[in-house]
């Protein structure tokens, strides 16, 4: 007895489909066509997998960036298929190399421009403390002028490294109260940098 072509399409879908690995739903009472959670997990989830970065590169940092989007690590398998060169349709500050003191300004005024929520990713050492650059002219650290949440240490930083703050970014993203923002502790924070 010969398979038709459709039953053959059909086994092969199955098994293919069979392979796929879904992501886990988050905690919530489910059962015969229904599931439900709530609002701050399915907004944290969508968050967490839609992020839109903006790199601020400038140095070599920047470079190393360039080789995680590419096709060898494509950091677009993690929601960030789209990067963002304006920082008001952005939601992730992604600082990467060497920030000069005249640079700090310019750094502060573009995080003040995204909309909340937005988060910071510090890459390299020159943007998490200065690096081997201990001179009067550079920033020694950019936690100096703006909050940071991810820090990637290295000098460079390996793509796999950069994945990584990623995921840990992605994290803090899915589980972040939607109420935090408004927190007195983050007003708090926001104030210690001069920012409203």
């Amino acid at each position: 007895m010969t398979k038709s072509i459709n039953e053959v399409i059909l086994t092969d879908k199955f098994r293919i489909m069979s392979d796929i690995k879904f992501a886990q739903p988050p905690a919530g009472v489910e059962g015969q066509g229904f599931f439900a959670t709530s609002l701050d997990q399915v907004i944290g989830l969508a968050r967490a997998n839609s992020i839109w970065p903006l790199p601020f590169a400038t140095s070599c940092c920047g470079i190393e960036f360039m080789a995680t989007m590419g096709t060898n690590y494509d950091l677009a398998r993690f929601g960030m298929e789209r990067l963002s060169f304006s920082p008001r349709q952005a939601d992730l500050l992604m600082v990467m190399g060497t920030v000069a003191k005249k640079m700090g300004p310019v750094l502060k005024q573009v995080y003040e421009q995204m909309a909340e929520p937005r988060w910071v990713l510090s890459v390299g050492a020159c943007a998490c403390s200065g690096g081997i650059f201990d001179t009067y002219s550079v920033l020694q650290g950019i936690d100096k002028v703006i909050p940071v949440d991810v820090y990637v240490p290295g000098c460079p930083p390996r793509p796999e490294q950069i994945i990584d703050g990623i995921m840990k970014i992605q994290e803090l993203v899915k589980n972040e109260s939607l109420r935090r923002r408004y927190s007195p502790q983050y007003q708090e924070l926001m104030a210690s940098y001069n920012i409203q």
